[in-house]
């Protein structure tokens, strides 16, 4: 019954190791279809190499197994969170990916130097605040989703898709699965630079705002130029 949204969740999902964001079963992506109301995600510590599209779980926004036989990702309250708070997004990606990882733990924003930065965040990539004691002991998930959602507050989440979790790791997002876990690649990208400029030069200044500016918009919002442009059939 949902072939396609399983497909696309499961190509999102055995991305991640191809990449080299996973490491053992640590991580997740999930795909929603928003015009039935349910998201697909990965099952729980199933071993990405044994994975196969019809173990993808198909789950509802009230948190509902609607289709498999699996249990879904233990972080699915955190997706459920995101995909219901941001209605633009088609997606959600997780991974313990090394570099970006390291900033989370320390509880620091992946700070702006350069360009390839601005090609997919409109400034630093934030790191919420910690969790409580409380929020740790209850639902611990979807507080999760909750203090992300805290952070991007007012900011444009396809302008800032993704987020650092303090003492844990990231998330991201986009228009769909796929563009998730290119945000998730990038991300681990810019985590490393990031590291080694700071090791070069630690009083790194962060980008200038024009070329900040000019690097972002060419490829985001109506005055985008960069790629192709879309074809119809």
């Amino acid at each position: 019954m949902y072939t396609e949204l399983k497909r696309e969740a499961y190509e999102a999902n055995v991305a991640l190791p191809r990449h080299g964001l996973i490491n053992l079963t640590f991580g997740n992506a999930s795909a929603v279809d928003r015009a039935r109301g349910v998201f697909a995600i990965k099952p729980s510590g199933v071993d990405y190499v044994a994975l196969k599209p019809e173990d993808m779980v198909i789950v509802d926004f009230e948190g509902k197994r609607v289709e498999g036989t699996l249990n879904p990702s233990s972080d699915t309250p955190t997706h459920r969170r995101l995909l219901m708070a941001f209605p633009e997004i088609g997606g959600v990606v997780h991974t313990h990916s090394s570099h970006a990882t390291a900033f989370a733990q320390a509880g620091r924003a992946i700070p702006i130097f350069g360009t390839t930065h601005a090609d997919y965040f409109n400034g630093a990539i934030p790191v919420t605040r910690k969790m409580t004691e409380e929020e740790i002991a209850t639902a611990y998930e979807w507080e999760t989703g909750n203090v992300i959602v805290e952070r991007i507050g007012t900011l444009d989440p396809l302008d800032f898709p993704g987020v650092l979790v303090n003492r844990h790791a990231p998330f991201t997002w986009g228009k769909t699965v796929a563009k998730a876990v290119e945000v998730a690649v990038a991300v681990e990208c810019i985590a490393q630079m990031a590291l080694m400029s700071l090791q070069l030069e630690p009083r790194l200044p962060e980008i200038e705002p024009e070329l900040l500016a000019k690097h972002f918009k060419r490829k985001h919002g109506p005055g985008a130029y960069y790629g192709q442009a879309e074809t119809k059939a």
